[in-house]
């Protein structure tokens, strides 16, 4: 089962009690589920169509219990879509209106019916709100799976999209929005926003396991920085003893290191033997062992002096 499918799962067991919230999610089914069909004469029909079973049966279980409305429902092989079955929900003609108007889709007016909008309370009331996006998912949402990146969408036409986004900042969530083919697509891309969401529609088992996915992951990307930062270092510190090693060799070949005070003859000639050492290393290697800033120093001031005669040789 896909992460999308869990989420769907879990909000289908949510059932909203309080009327306006019912309402709220009628109007958000209404928008992503169903289409209008005109007979002429302004009559019109709400017909529903998904493939999910379980959102069909919520469907019809709001328009009875809040609407008292008892549609018809059938179902139907979708040659378009490979043969998989869709279940179609029909709401009579008369009640067909009656449910247009409780929802503001349509408002009655001297010059006929009225495309009004969605509910004000799906935009003031938190409960509303959170009906409206849990709804609007189950009719036409999908998730990434949270171990791939963090994506939240849902379908919806141009005229809609504003709505989902502007309901999503109600809730202080940054929603954006893409043209994808024919559709509007309305996308949460910030983790943040993402388990947000999935908060307030009320997918708190889903929130858990992404969470749990989240801490992993970021587990993961700082081992991979701690490791890549250690092999940096590794290969700067080689690079460094290497160009060390080579510089004294040149030096002791031009001037012999004997000339030099004893403490730097001596680091000089374990630097030449071990390229590879790290300074901490090349401290404990001394016949009077010193720390890893007591080797930077004698190092530095090594590395001086070559670079001084280095520079007196070519002015000669």
């Amino acid at each position: 089962m896909s992460f999308s499918s869990q989420v769907k799962e879990e909000l289908l067991r949510i059932k909203p009690e309080k009327h306006c919230c019912q309402l709220s999610e009628l109007s958000a089914l209404t928008q992503t589920c169903a289409s209008l069909r005109l007979s002429g004469g302004g009559r019109v029909r709400v017909v529903y169509e998904t493939e999910n079973a379980a959102v069909a049966k919520r469907i019809f279980l709001l328009l009875k219990r809040r609407m008292e409305i008892t549609p018809t429902l059938e179902f139907n092989r979708h040659k378009r879509l490979g043969g998989r079955r869709l279940a179609v929900l029909t709401v009579p003609e008369g009640d067909s209106r009656r449910l247009l108007i409780a929802l503001r889709m349509i408002q009655e007016s001297d010059a006929g019916m009225v495309y009004k909008g969605v509910p004000r309370a799906a935009m003031t009331r938190r409960c509303c709100r959170a009906s409206f996006l849990r709804a609007a998912f189950l009719g036409a949402g999908a998730m990434t799976e949270p171990d791939k990146g963090y994506h939240l969408e849902f379908t919806s036409s141009e005229s809609r999209a504003d709505t989902l986004v502007k309901i999503l900042e109600k809730s202080g969530i940054e929603g954006h929005t893409v043209k994808r083919r024919e559709d509007e697509i309305v996308y949460l891309k910030k983790g943040d926003d993402v388990v947000a969401c999935l908060a307030l529609m009320g997918a708190h088992k889903a929130l858990l396991e992404m969470e749990n996915i989240r801490i992993r992951r970021d587990g993961r990307n700082q081992a991979n920085r701690a490791r890549n930062c250690d092999e940096a270092n590794l290969k700067k510190q080689l690079s460094a003893g290497d160009r060390q090693a080579r510089a004294i060799i040149a030096y002791s070949l031009a001037h012999s290191l004997s000339a030099l005070p004893k403490d730097l003859q001596e680091i000089g000639r374990i630097r030449m033997l071990h390229p590879e050492a790290s300074l901490e290393e090349l401290g404990q290697m001394l016949a009077v062992p010193i720390g890893k800033s007591g080797a930077n120093h004698r190092m530095r001031r090594l590395m001086a002096l070559i670079d001084t005669n280095e520079n007196k040789d070519e002015d000669q």
